[in-house]
């Protein structure tokens, strides 16, 4: 049997005890909501808004919320992770940054899931770095808990969560479970990252 196989088999037996903690329909009303409040502080921006889903996670709401967003924008990506399929984090390798110049640009940034912030710290200071005139977050999911957190607030966030292993509409688990149109939480007794 594979490391996939072995990964696989975890994250289906995952999914079967899992406690689904927001519905299709609630994560529908909640990005209508982020939109709504995206479009009211960035619509009358004067030049277009360059978008940036990070991937993988963001890729999902991303794509769901480009295309609520009322007013002019590029859209461009960036792939950096600290997660390579792992349920803990490590540090952020890039594997892709945005190709649009970003000086002087206002930037709104898509996450799936504020945790620990380690990721989105980064990625905003990067932004910064290049001279961004203004930089945005949006995250769907913002979880509280009381572990140690980077210092950084999203402008933008869709739900809350517990502190406990999420998964679904871009979050994976081991890699798997990004696709699913729910969000879930590993159950109460399995073993969590």
């Amino acid at each position: 049997m594979t490391a996939e196989d072995t990964h696989l088999a975890e994250a289906q037996q995952v999914l079967e005890k899992a406690d689904l903690i927001y519905s299709a329909s609630q994560i529908e009303q909640a990005i209508a909501l982020l939109a709504e409040n995206i479009n009211r502080q960035l619509g009358s921006t004067s030049r277009p808004v360059i978008v940036i889903p990070i991937m993988n996670g963001g890729l999902i709401l991303g794509g769901q919320l480009i295309t609520r967003l009322k007013f002019p924008l590029l859209v461009d990506y960036l792939h950096a992770t600290r997660y390579r399929d792992e349920t803990t984090g490590a540090e952020l390798q890039w594997l892709a940054k945005p190709q649009q110049v970003l000086k002087n640009r206002v930037i709104l940034i898509i996450d799936d899931i504020l945790d620990e912030g380690y990721t989105l710290s980064e990625v905003l200071n990067y932004c910064t770095q290049q001279g961004a005139k203004q930089v945005y977050s949006a995250v769907l999911i913002e979880k509280d808990h009381l572990r140690p957190k980077a210092a950084v607030k999203t402008d933008f966030t869709g739900m809350h969560v517990e502190d406990r292993y999420v998964f679904g509409f871009g979050m994976d688990y081991r890699g798997y479970h990004r696709n699913l149109n729910g969000i879930y939480a590993v159950g109460n007794n399995e073993e969590r990252g």
